[in-house]
């Protein structure tokens, strides 16, 4: 397993091409990065063909899933928007070529029952994954808990794993994160084995605060193993709040973890 910084809450107190070589400096193997649209695509090619990073993930433009609204993919009512933000995301894959996109399922609209949002998001989902498909970039959709994003239609492996066999496409995977696991006080173990062979990606932040690994409770060495039981051979990614002092001052767990996941 390697590891990467997600760079929309890591190294934020620089440009975002600096963050590209701030997390090389620091030891990251590549980056992931949430909503990279506002740089130009060819800027941030040039930033990690520079530094030698790989781009890990992506997300697929959301509307206004993180401002409280509920986001595009599951909307009925705004696919015309899903549709334009689709095509927004394969024409900037198409230069800075992640390894993966992910599709933010959103909340549940207004108005709308749960079962039109989820045959909205099947839909949309499976269409995401047959375009992708194109250009040899995976597809993964995630579970985020209710009690930070109230309404989020994915919440447990349980429905991840039911949305992933209503979508039955072979380009999609499950993007399982650790903290979200977590502050549901799920039995992240359980919901690995749950979906082993479906995760497509691996998040993690430490429980409670969503600060670096070693600032809560969170055991991750019997949770990384976990993850080796269940077949995970892929990247993990550190999507944490670094806190006050700084990203740099809140890497102290990455040598231990690089050194870990060398011995294996």
């Amino acid at each position: 397993m390697k590891i990467a910084a997600n760079l929309s809450l890591l190294f934020n107190e620089l440009p975002l091409v600096e963050r590209v070589v701030a997390a090389a400096a620091a030891g990251f193997d590549g980056v992931e990065i949430q909503f990279p649209y506002e740089l130009p695509a060819i800027r941030l090619k040039e930033a990690l063909d520079a530094a030698g990073m790989p781009l890990r993930l992506i997300n697929l433009p959301a509307g206004d899933v993180m401002s409280g609204g509920p986001g595009l993919a599951a909307v009925p009512a705004r696919q015309a928007e899903f549709d334009a933000a689709l095509e927004e995301a394969l024409s900037y894959a198409a230069m800075v070529r992640p390894a993966l996109v992910n599709v933010l399922p959103g909340r549940l609209a207004e108005g709308l029952d749960h079962a039109q949002a989820l045959a909205c998001l099947v839909r949309n989902l499976r269409k995401t994954a047959q375009a992708f498909q194109v250009l040899g970039i995976g597809v993964v959709v995630e579970a985020i808990n209710p009690l930070d994003m109230p309404g989020f239609l994915i919440n447990t492996p349980e429905q991840l794993d039911t949305l992933l066999k209503a979508v039955a496409h072979a380009n999609l995977a499950a993007q399982f994160d650790l903290y979200h696991m977590a502050r549901q006080g799920l039995d992240i173990p359980a919901g690995m084995a749950l979906l082993a062979g479906l995760i497509g990606h691996v998040q993690f932040a430490d429980y409670p605060g969503r600060g670096a690994p070693g600032s809560g409770e969170l055991a991750f060495m019997p949770l990384l193993a976990a993850l080796r039981e269940s077949g995970y051979q892929g990247w993990l990614a550190a999507e944490y709040r670094p806190g006050e002092a700084g990203t740099r001052a809140s890497l102290g767990w990455l040598a231990e973890w690089r050194a870990a996941l060398l011995q294996r």
